[in-house]
């Protein structure tokens, strides 16, 4: 049964929406489907993408792309050493005229956020995002604000440069869904991209695809992908694995084995599926379970990357009914 209305009666279509926003994300990515794809995945999953590459290659052009082919809020956060906490969440500020505090919302008071070279700033502006992220609130001076949805936080880091860095915490890096690698263009990409970047960026011409309240609606929908016992089971298997290998020093947590389960309904609706199948699983599992593992000494002697154990531990996990 192909995914559509979902029960909703809005007659909406995952695959028909999701790929203009697909093709109009495409128009300033070249060559790059399946950075785009997974970006996609994790929006309505409603989850929080991490973008990790060296400086250049489109992390922060993904970012505004995928943000701008969505009519709805947009912020960007610049992450610095100085940027202090209450710049993210907001502060209360004593009005004069009214003689009260009064709540002046920060940065991340939008649908899609952008925090760029997020790994800049200290560890305790970092952690303002835990609670934005995990619950989508915001509580400041005891009174909570809850943020619209849909939200999604879009964070870039450079892996290369480390001065005046901070790595970030495994309570931060969980609570990103998934990280992606743009990585380096093809030859015939890197031509195009020259003829779309060369005399202005094609930002400036981009049309939003759909609208907030349709990606909500769309998230709906992906909610109610159907996830068979066996497959949960397989999750369950393939997440419990990590935390088993001589080769990590810390596995998966729970949340992870939740934000692969959601990321495989997001990706079985883009495909036109109402139900999940191991492939699902499979295929998300690297880009959604290996930020979050610590390799041990001896594997990162053997250069051993998480990335490379958990597509060994993809291929040694028994399938369902085998």
């Amino acid at each position: 049964m192909p995914v559509g209305a979902g029960g909703l009666g809005s007659g909406l279509s995952v695959p028909e929406v999701a790929g203009r926003i697909r093709a109009t994300v495409e128009r300033v990515i070249v060559g790059k489907p399946e950075s785009v794809r997974l970006a996609l995945v994790v929006l309505l999953a409603e989850g929080h993408l991490l973008v990790e590459d060296v400086p250049g290659v489109g992390k922060t052009m993904l970012s505004k792309a995928l943000a701008r082919s969505v009519d709805c809020s947009v912020r960007r956060i610049q992450f610095t050493p100085d940027l202090l906490p209450s710049d993210i969440t907001g502060v209360s500020i004593y009005n004069q005229e009214r003689r009260d505090f009064e709540f002046k919302p920060g940065a991340i008071f939008a649908n899609v956020v952008i925090g760029d070279e997020i790994n800049r700033a200290s560890p305790k502006t970092q952690s303002a995002l835990l609670e934005c992220m995990e619950e989508g609130q915001v509580t400041v001076d005891g009174v909570t604000y809850e943020l619209a949805a849909p939200f999604m936080v879009v964070a870039t880091q450079n892996p290369i440069e480390m001065e005046g860095t901070y790595p970030l915490p495994e309570a931060q890096r969980d609570r990103f869904m998934a990280r992606i690698s743009m990585g380096y263009p093809h030859g015939t990409a890197e031509l195009d991209m020259i003829d779309n970047h060369g005399a202005a960026s094609p930002l400036d011409f981009l049309e939003p695809a759909t609208d907030g309240h349709t990606v909500v609606k769309l998230i709906e929908i992906v909610r109610s992908v159907h996830v068979s016992p066996a497959v949960k089971q397989y999750t369950v298997d393939l997440v419990g694995a990590t935390r088993s290998s001589p080769e990590l020093r810390l596995g998966a947590s729970p949340r992870a084995t939740l934000h692969l389960v959601r990321a495989a309904r997001a990706a079985a609706a883009l495909d036109g599926r109402d139900f999940v199948l191991p492939d699902d699983i499979q295929a998300l599992a690297m880009p959604v379970l290996a930020h979050r593992l610590i390799t041990t000494a001896e594997a990162q002697i053997a250069r051993r990357t998480a990335a490379a154990i958990v597509r060994d531990i993809v291929r040694s996990v028994p399938l369902p009914g085998r």
